[in-house]
């Protein structure tokens, strides 16, 4: 169940990435935003969960 969810938070970086990267082609600073914030969202997630499997 930690491997899923350790995946899924690797996933949303991802996503966040790609968001930003989209966004600044875009020109379109609320995709980048979004994307710092699922980026950021994602770290936090991870970082809870491997304090909390300890």
């Amino acid at each position: 169940m930690k491997y899923l969810l350790a995946i899924v938070a690797i996933l949303a970086i991802a996503l966040g990435v790609a968001g930003i990267v989209h966004g600044e082609a875009d020109d379109s600073p609320g995709l980048q935003l979004l994307g710092v914030a699922l980026i950021v969202g994602a770290v936090a997630f991870g970082v809870r969960l491997a304090r909390r499997s300890r």
